[in-house]
């Protein structure tokens, strides 16, 4: 552990922070356990050691397995603008309605798209080949429940523009229709889901019309007012979007070898499609921050013991064109 990032209870206590760190870490072991009155810097401040400890809620996160301080320190110093914006927004829209937060998670992701860490990433990311096959979500009404397949496993059920405003419209008809009582989203393949299409990021580079964008059409908005009613089952990888998108579900089950992760920050950007609301509120800002800074994998074992998911079970594939989804 690099002993220059260790920051003194005082000088948090001061609120006078000097020059700026990538990370800052507090060593929880040498503290009295009595609450402290911290102000945060505007940079990521963890703890090491005793999560117990009663300072410990003031801090950003506890450093704790699978994430280890190495790699929290790589991460956060390759990318110390989406760092530092990460850990503002979570602390910011913890105590807000989630319809608040979101637009919080929307401006802080529009500032980083702007940012020389968001326009390096895309100049030296390789070229994406096209998807041998196009995307669509598959839509099936059965009395009181709405199923809703992701359907692109060639692709890793990667969801581009046109399945972002399928989901969008989906997750619409669950909020408005009464009647409706049960949502199952599902996807085909090995794969829950990895996320936005790479190849359509930086297609929209203007920060200010990527967030109305965003405003209008993210499916996060209308799923977030019909969460109680949806349930998720996640089998393989479940990466950036695709888990935001699982996170804000009442109910969250995954398959033994399903794994978890949130890549964002290696990209200069945060979580922008709700990831910094659903994931934070299923298993609190600071697991969620570890996750985002960290960009470390976790498997099922370790989302159900955070509560990221709420049971592990397997099911059998799912094939939108024979699928019975409503055996449950």
């Amino acid at each position: 552990m690099d002993e220059e990032l260790l920051v003194e209870p005082a000088l948090l206590a001061s609120g006078e922070f000097g020059d700026a760190k990538p990370l800052g870490l507090v060593d929880l072991d040498r503290l009295p356990r009595a609450p402290l009155a911290w102000r945060l810097p505007p940079w990521p401040i963890f703890g090491i050691g005793d999560r117990s400890h009663p300072a410990a809620a003031a801090l950003d996160g506890v450093v704790e397995p699978p994430v280890s301080i190495d790699r929290l320190v790589a991460q956060v110093g390759r990318h110390p603008h989406a760092a530092a914006v990460s850990v503002q927004v979570l602390r910011a829209t913890e105590p807000m309605p989630v319809d608040q937060a979101l637009l919080i998670e929307s401006l802080g992701y529009a500032v980083l798209q702007g940012s020389g860490e968001h326009a390096a990433w895309i100049a030296a990311r390789p070229v994406v080949a096209r998807a041998p096959e196009p995307g669509r979500v598959v839509t099936t009404r059965d009395g009181a429940t709405l199923s809703i397949v992701i359907d692109r496993p060639a692709a890793h059920n990667a969801i581009d523009r046109t399945m972002r405003d399928a989901l969008f419209e989906a997750f619409t008809v669950a909020e408005m229709d009464p009647d409706i009582v049960r949502v199952a989203l599902r996807s085909t393949g090995a794969a829950f889901g990895t996320g936005a299409d790479l190849g359509e990021f930086g297609t929209t580079r203007d920060p200010a019309t990527a967030h109305a964008i965003r405003g209008l059409s993210l499916p996060a908005h209308p799923l977030s007012r019909c969460a109680t009613k949806v349930d998720v089952h996640v089998q393989g990888a479940c990466v950036g979007s695709s888990l935001e998108i699982a996170a804000f579900a009442g109910r969250v089950t995954a398959s033994r070898a399903a794994w978890f992760q949130l890549p964002e920050l290696a990209m200069g950007v945060l979580p922008g499609a709700g990831g910094c609301v659903s994931v934070a509120r299923r298993i609190g800002r600071q697991r969620a921050a570890l996750m985002i800074l960290s960009g470390q994998r976790i498997d099922a074992a370790t989302a159900l013991r955070w509560g990221l998911v709420d049971a592990i079970m397997d099911e059998p594939p799912v094939d939108p064109r024979h699928a019975d989804l409503h055996r449950r």
